[in-house]
């Protein structure tokens, strides 16, 4: 008495999720969602009972459909399954879900690969922008073997590299959404940015950190972590995003001196957990404030424009680096995002049928 539900499991970049095809899904949101969380196993700490990985960058979901937007190869539909609680949230986008866009809709029939490389242009519904990867397909199937390696995941992969166009302010409107590089709150300088997923760029020493904690010694430190709480609902209004005290943006991420030959040094709460590494758009968000003069990040990164124009920013995080091509003009308060660009890669993991029990949902 269960539910078949065609899925295929893949990672992309350093999370896991499960990709749909959206005519698989039902088109009631409320019952999609439900499906979603039967689905995952969640509400439950480990999500024993589902697909889920017990962590927010282990319980994501991919819904996919062949584009009719003119230029466009497909639409994907980022959803966040959150373990501890029955909430499916699309407030934000996933840089690293994305990277397995492609390789599904090649792998499913949703798009023609070619004999070599094939560029796939995605509109991502999260943020209504675009991104193109860029992937092998050797004789015109995925390749997933090959000498790239990202931080966060074991091995090495094939490369996949995603431009991004005209993601800056897709959420919160503008690349700097209180209009200011510096705002001051609850007594702490923030610099407030949105370069496809907005973030609040803060200082860990305001808040007695060295930025060398790791994210277990910062999930335990409750006073720390009430502060930064306090700071994020007092700029939800400020970034155009209204209350923010159920949404999983902005994100939260401490910035310091880079401690190991990069740009700089983060640590994350997304928003109440902290990312063992750094989401993909908040690294490119992080990097982009890196090359804003006077900004709080790029006080500490002392980083600047490359005179060629584009600049490799090399994000630290827990688990390693995170490597971001910028290409950003400013003069004066104007401030241009012209290039935004990275490397993922990503692995088809299985293919087959996800069960939910058919008293949430009886099928087509």
């Amino acid at each position: 008495m269960q539910t078949a539900i065609p899925t295929v499991v893949m990672r992309g970049g350093t999370s896991k999720g499960l990709y749909f095809h959206e005519s698989d899904l039902p088109s009631d949101k409320a019952i999609r969602d439900a499906v979603l969380l039967a689905a995952l196993g969640s509400p439950d700490a480990r999500e024993i009972d589902g697909m889920g990985g017990g962590h927010p960058l282990t319980s994501k979901v991919a819904v996919i459909k062949k584009s009719s937007r003119p230029g466009i190869d497909v639409d994907y539909l980022f959803l966040q399954v959150w373990p501890d609680r029955a909430e499916v949230s699309d407030q934000q986008n996933c840089g690293n879900i994305l990277a397995g866009v492609a390789p599904f809709a090649i792998e499913t029939g949703l798009i023609k690969a070619n004999p070599d490389t094939t560029s796939v242009r995605i509109w991502m519904e999260n943020t209504e922008s675009i991104a193109t990867a860029h992937i092998q397909t050797p004789g015109g199937k995925v390749n997933y073997a090959g000498e790239a390696r990202i931080d966060g995941v074991p091995g090495s992969h094939a490369p996949i590299d995603i431009d991004f166009e005209d993601v800056a302010g897709s959420t919160c409107g503008s690349l700097l959404p209180t209009g200011n590089v510096i705002d001051v709150v609850n007594g702490v300088e923030v610099t407030c940015i949105d370069n496809g997923m907005p973030v609040v760029c803060l200082n860990a020493a305001d808040f007695g950190l060295t930025g060398e904690e790791t994210p277990a010694e910062i999930e335990s430190n409750t006073e720390v972590k009430a502060k930064i709480e306090a700071v994020r609902l007092a700029v939800g209004e400020k970034m155009n995003l209204g209350d923010v005290e159920k949404k999983t943006v902005p994100k939260m991420t401490l910035l310091s001196p880079a401690k190991h030959g990069g740009a700089i040094s983060t640590r994350t709460l997304i928003p109440i957990r902290v990312h063992e590494a750094i989401g993909v758009l908040g690294a490119v968000s992080v990097a982009t404030a890196c090359l804003i003069p006077g900004s709080v990040a790029q006080k500490i990164s002392q980083l600047q424009s490359d005179e060629s124009g584009v600049t490799r920013v090399d994000v630290e995080h827990p688990t390693g680096f995170f490597t971001v091509s910028m290409n950003v003009e400013s003069e004066g308060m104007s401030v241009r995002v012209k290039k935004s660009a990275l490397l993922r890669t990503a692995r088809l993991l299985m293919r087959g049928e996800v069960y939910v029990p058919i008293s949430v949902w009886s099928g087509k």
